[in-house]
């Protein structure tokens, strides 16, 4: 947990942390942001249009880079396999698209395993992908410049959370009454040591009694609490703000879409009352009804459950009305960050 009143701001001009490859953008103006998450690879290729950007590529695949770390403490043969295979063709794409500015990050599997150095080392030998393990701040940082856009302007502030894989990043961030047209402040941030993958394997995913959920929802309750006693009074004029595979496919359960659209998600408001139904929804559904479910799939089956009661503990901890869906996060905060230090964005994006 830790107090860190401050506005977002990017690395230094010419600033290069471990893994980060730069090179003129003016070469071709284009931008790749990577994450390689506990659960997910995704990349965002995109050039600048002078307020914000226009994406020209993408790709993002689940991969489960974590699974099993918790157990043996080490990446698994099968997972190292996953990610090169996901890896390869993100790498494809940034040359294709001829990317000279560049951001490759991964999170909470890379800080935990053992053999996350041998992993790194044979990722760039076989694809080239240089990886930057960044810290939880880092994390936390990343997806607040990526989803500040979302908060609401008439609003104080919001309780940013991003539900990952191996970790859960909770970030209360609001506007200066006396400069409501200036970027917006981290006030404090923690990090929780777990995720849907974590907290699936030590509880059991598939097959989710409520009474099993109550006990995930009090292990990760415990660790809130101390961050909550601190920062959760005073929620005046503020929202809940969560980006996630969670919080996306809670949105896409919500809205009964036939397939994911993210032109639908991205954005949308759901009240209070909106989440608790659609959380026993899920709750009321067997694993294969889980798998049967276009918003859902075999992908995030045994996963989704997990994400919710980190989500149930949070907004008890946080009872804020609202929650504004987010879908996008790290990716985006990286490539803002990047056109911001570079000059290529007139300003930070706005919120809206």
């Amino acid at each position: 947990m830790k107090d860190d009143t401050r506005p977002f701001v990017g690395l230094a001009a010419g600033e290069s942390p471990s893994g980060l490859v730069t090179a003129s953008a003016a070469e071709s103006g284009v931008y790749a942001a990577l994450d390689l998450g506990t659960n997910n690879c995704r990349l965002l290729i995109a050039c600048p249009t002078g307020d914000g950007f226009r994406v020209v590529d993408s790709f993002s695949r689940i991969i489960r880079l974590g699974e099993g770390i918790s157990a043996t403490g080490s990446i698994s043969d099968a997972a190292i396999e996953r990610a090169i295979a996901a890896l390869s063709i993100c790498s494809d794409k940034i040359r294709y698209r001829k990317a000279r500015r560049l951001r490759l990050i991964a999170t909470e599997a890379c800080r935990a395993a053992a053999n996350a150095d041998s992993f790194r080392a044979r990722v760039a030998a076989e694809t080239g992908i240089k990886l930057e393990v960044i810290d939880r701040e880092t994390e936390a940082t990343l997806a607040v410049i990526g989803c500040s856009p979302l908060l609401d302007r008439r609003g104080r502030g919001a309780i940013l959370f991003d539900i990952g894989g191996g970790s859960t990043e909770l970030v209360r961030i609001e506007r200066d009454p006396a400069r409501p047209d200036a970027a917006p402040c981290i006030r404090s941030w923690m990090s929780i040591p777990l995720g849907v993958v974590s907290l699936a394997e030590q509880f059991g995913g598939r097959d989710v009694t409520k009474e099993l959920y109550a006990r995930m929802v009090a292990e990760v309750a415990q660790y809130v609490a101390p961050f909550a006693a601190k920062h959760g009074t005073d929620l005046r004029d503020m929202h809940m703000l969560g980006t996630s595979g969670t919080v996306t496919t809670l949105a896409g359960v919500f809205l009964n879409l036939p397939r994911y659209d993210r032109r639908r998600i991205d954005g949308i408001w759901m009240s209070d009352a909106d989440v608790t139904a659609t959380i026993q929804k899920l709750l009321g559904m067997s694993y294969q009804e889980r798998i049967n479910s276009s918003c859902i799939s075999i992908e995030r089956a045994d996963l989704v459950l997990a994400g919710c009661a980190i989500l149930d503990a949070v907004r008890t901890a946080f009872p804020l009305p609202r929650l504004r869906v987010a879908d996008r996060g790290l990716r985006e905060g990286m490539l803002v960050e990047m056109m911001h230090e570079d000059g290529a964005l007139k300003a930070c994006l706005q919120a809206t």
